[in-house]
């Protein structure tokens, strides 16, 4: 009686040790995930920040050319219309978990981005204006937000690289889907991005 009582205390705490081991590591790939998660929030602030700040120097920029390219006021227009697009989005973090959200949020970007680059051509055709002061400490803010931006966006495309290949390992996978962690976007390349740009003289 005593040794059959004594094989049923212990398979009953192998038993117990083994649920224990599962538990564990159960939570520590839950909190693993919920570490990744929040990091990809933090580069999504960070690329945020940085598109605040283009968005916020581009009526400075918008009127100081105004004032010396009276004739350019299409291209005006446009960088003005596309800004006003992307004002226009609500971006909340929720967005990362909307695939379709973040390809609308990239595309107006991509936009703005487009028509700002438009306007800097165009403002070469002005000598004057690229010895107007204000406008070369907006073109240069313009240039570094620029970097900046692309720097941000490579440092959250390599944090959701992390955590979307955290969700995706097995058995990870099993605790990601139940949790219900989902895998997010990436930044893309612009459509036409790979060709190089024809240059005529």
């Amino acid at each position: 009686m005593n040794r059959t009582l004594a094989i049923t205390i212990a398979a009953v705490g192998g038993v117990l040790l083994v649920a224990l081991l599962i538990a564990g590591w159960g939570i520590s790939a839950y909190n693993r995930m919920v570490t990744a998660e929040e990091s990809v929030k933090t580069g999504w602030s960070q690329v945020d920040n940085q598109y605040q700040r283009r968005y916020d120097l581009i009526p400075n920029l918008v009127e100081t050319v105004k004032g010396v390219a009276k004739q350019e006021q299409t291209v005006l227009e446009n960088v003005t219309k596309a800004r006003a697009s992307v004002g226009q989005l609500s971006v909340t973090p929720e967005i990362l978990n909307d695939p379709q959200a973040f390809s609308k949020f990239q595309q107006a970007q991509d936009g703005l981005g487009s028509a700002l680059s438009r306007l800097l051509v165009v403002t070469e055709n002005y000598p004057q204006l690229r010895s107007v002061e204000s406008f070369i400490t907006l073109q240069s803010q313009l240039e570094g937000t620029e970097n900046r931006i692309a720097v941000e966006r490579r440092r959250f495309n390599e944090t959701v690289q992390e955590f979307n290949t955290l969700i995706r390992r097995f058995p990870a996978s099993f605790i990601a889907s139940v949790s219900g962690f989902k895998e997010k976007a990436y930044f893309q390349a612009t459509g036409g991005s790979e060709k190089p740009p024809p240059v005529k003289f």
